[in-house]
């Protein structure tokens, strides 16, 4: 019999699962018993806190190809092209601009995380919509993108979702047109923003004739109709102000009568106005004088009308150069005092500076030195009061031309009156420029030139 107490017979246990582990001290250790990739993930996501395989792997990598790896996840194949294609058109921009660009110095489209959110949830969204034919939705969600990027350096990106707008607008049957109008509007923008004019002016009056007879209206409330007009109108005074600079001058005149039936249709009276104005500077350029009379009269009285006193300054300037190309100067000049009565009332300096240059043109011109001297002062003052340094030097030199105009009548006076002895003894002096006024023997020779009110170096100057 034995005194020992017996020994417990321990039999096997078996393995435990891999819920079921523990981690022991230290803490690690059993990770390296562990075998297999999948068990090590399962392991640290349930015995040891912190991030998940995914949370780890978005840590890991950008955020653009977080983004990508959630479109493509998620089956959004589409969108995960389109968003590699800009950013690639972005960076071909950035290399074709060079070094030293703006475009160089600003960040790539794929770190600008905001703008990368904006362009997953929007494009996801439309390519969704597009599987179920929601047409109007693909649209509305493309719009949503081009409204995301309207800043200057992001036109690119809006000019491209409106032309995908565009695109999508083509399929959309149910809305009498309205969304393809809306994407004509946008098109048009488009190309007159890089001065495509030709192509901007096929889109507007696309979205014109589409909005004919139409009530619809714009998110602020105003009418697709009025706003389509505006738009021509605009278009049409651009596209006319580069036919002139090619005297193109009957081209322009056409373009403008159109502009001016616009401006009549949107029922806005400055409009008419300013096409009023455009209409008699081609009229004038292209030699009708009597047709820009009665342009220029339409627009000076529709500016009396708005009370628009600047508009009444460009009218009688402009109408006061269609009378100096008749001869009918002081028929001009009576045009161009009443303005300047006007533009002292309303301090208007600007258009006082103006007109009073032109006033001094007109009097120098014809030989009234003196008036010419007095309308050049009074535009060196207004540009005085208005603090423009170059407006104040471009009228000093004005001033300079007709006090210089105006004493050169006195020098011609006196050189008249002098006799050949006197012109022979300026002759002489302009040949060794020697200080004469020294010599007691031409005291006497020079005794006419002290009624002259100039220095003499700048009377003898004209000599030269």
């Amino acid at each position: 019999m034995s005194i020992f107490p017996p020994i417990p017979i321990q039999s096997p246990k078996p393995h435990p699962s891999m819920e079921e582990m523990r981690c022991p001290l230290p803490p690690l250790a059993r990770m390296h018993l562990i075998k297999g990739k999948d068990a090590i993930d399962r392991y640290l996501a349930m015995h040891i806190k912190g991030l998940s395989k995914q949370e780890a792997a978005a840590y890991r990598n950008s955020y653009k190809k977080n983004i990508c790896i959630d479109m493509l996840r998620q089956g959004y194949h589409k969108s995960f092209a389109e968003l590699f294609t800009l950013i690639e058109k972005w960076n071909a921009l950035r290399e074709a601009s060079g070094p030293g660009s703006a475009i160089w110095l600003e960040k790539s489209l794929e770190e600008q995380p905001d703008k990368l959110d904006q362009l997953h949830y929007f494009l996801t969204r439309a390519e969704a919509a597009q599987r179920s034919e929601y047409y109007e939705e693909v649209y509305a969600n493309q719009l949503n993108l081009a409204y995301c990027f309207n800043k200057p350096e992001d036109r690119w990106l809006r000019n491209y979702f409106y032309e995908q707008c565009y695109k999508t607008a083509q399929l959309i049957k149910i809305d009498g047109g309205k969304k393809e109008a809306e994407a004509h509007s946008n098109m048009g923008l488009v190309y007159e923003e890089q001065g495509h004019f030709l192509k901007a002016v096929e889109h507007y009056e696309a979205f014109y004739n589409l909005t004919v007879g139409r009530t619809w209206k714009d998110d602020t409330g105003r009418y697709f109709n009025s706003l389509a007009c505006e738009h021509l109108w605009r278009i049409y005074t651009l596209l006319a102000d580069k036919m002139l600079g090619n005297n193109e001058h009957q081209e322009a005149i056409g373009t403008l009568i159109k502009a001016f039936r616009m401006a009549k249709e949107a029922e806005n009276m400055k409009m008419e106005g300013e096409t009023a104005f455009c209409l008699g500077i081609a009229y004038h350029s292209a030699g009708e004088l009597k047709t820009a009379i009665l342009k220029l009269n339409t627009y000076l009285e529709i500016s009396k009308l708005l009370e628009d006193y600047v508009g009444l300054g460009r009218a009688y300037q402009a109408i006061a150069q269609v009378l100096v190309s008749q001869g009918q100067i002081a028929e001009a000049i009576m045009y161009l005092e009443k303005f300047m009565n006007i533009a002292k009332k309303v301090q208007l300096n600007q258009s006082l500076v103006d007109a009073c240059t032109f006033l001094g043109n007109i009097y120098n011109e014809s030989g009234n030195y003196y008036k010419a001297c007095e309308y050049f002062n009074q535009a060196f003052e207004a540009a005085n009061a208005l603090s423009d340094l170059a407006l104040v030097n471009e009228t000093k030199v004005y001033c300079g031309i007709g006090k210089a105009h105006s004493l050169m009548v006195k020098v011609n006076t006196h050189t008249e009156a002098a006799d050949p002895i006197n012109i022979k003894y300026l002759l002489d002096w302009k040949e060794n420029r020697s200080d004469m006024f020294a010599d007691p023997f031409t005291v006497g020779k020079i005794h006419i030139m002290k009624h002259i009110s100039v220095p003499l170096p700048l009377w003898l100057s004209h000599f030269s």
